[in-house]
């Protein structure tokens, strides 16, 4: 374990990147893609405690929130075989793989009938990053590729997204319902301590 470093280099540097880019978004994926997949580029700074799964379903981290919440990055922890229901995100986010693999079926909304139509398919592996939004699209159902061990992905997104009013889908009908998705836990990693560093 290298320690939180990696972590703490990679909110310094998207703070400056909406510091830069505002509400851009197409300026904070060009810029962002590239620094989150660094950070999933090695799999030695997350804590074990950011880490844990459940023996089903799955875990979301709060890793850091921007204290005006122009972004939060979280790591989301997925129990063997987890899926996530169909939902959406309401703003920009980032995804990087750290460990095991994920796929990601989107959805696009029938404007006549309002029922949900199955898109592409993609899947992570670990080190790469893929990215959602209203404007790009940003309805999907997740699932952890491995029924036999835990996945762990990265997630950057444009608010604290531990606190957005977002939607769940109905499969069959389309119907959304408001859900908020709060966090498995009430603490962060302590990014600022840096005693471990010191040279003895």
């Amino acid at each position: 374990m290298s320690g939180v470093e990696p972590l703490r280099d990679f909110i310094r540097e998207m703070t400056m990147l909406v510091d830069r880019a505002g509400l851009d978004e197409t300026a904070i994926f060009d810029a962002g893609m590239p620094l989150l997949a660094h950070l999933v580029s090695k799999d030695d700074w997350l804590p074990e405690a950011f880490a844990e799964s459940g023996a089903t379903g799955y875990r979301q981290y709060l890793l850091h929130c921007d204290p005006l919440e122009r972004f939060s990055v979280v790591s989301f922890v997925w129990g063997p075989g987890a899926a996530t229901p169909i939902h959406d995100h309401t703003v920009w986010g980032m995804i990087g793989m750290l460990r095991g693999a994920e796929t990601a079926l989107s959805f696009d909304r029938d404007t006549a009938t309002g029922k949900l139509k199955p898109g592409d398919k993609s899947r992570l592996n670990p080190g790469m990053v893929e990215r959602v939004s209203p404007r790009i699209g940003d309805i999907h159902v997740v699932q952890n590729v491995y029924s036999d061990r835990p996945s762990i992905s990265i997630h950057v997104y444009g608010a604290n997204i531990g606190a957005v009013r977002r939607h769940v889908f109905d499969p069959k009908t389309g119907a959304a319902s408001l859900f908020v998705s709060g966090y498995s836990s009430g603490q962060c990693p302590n990014l600022w301590d840096r005693t471990q560093e010191q040279v003895v």
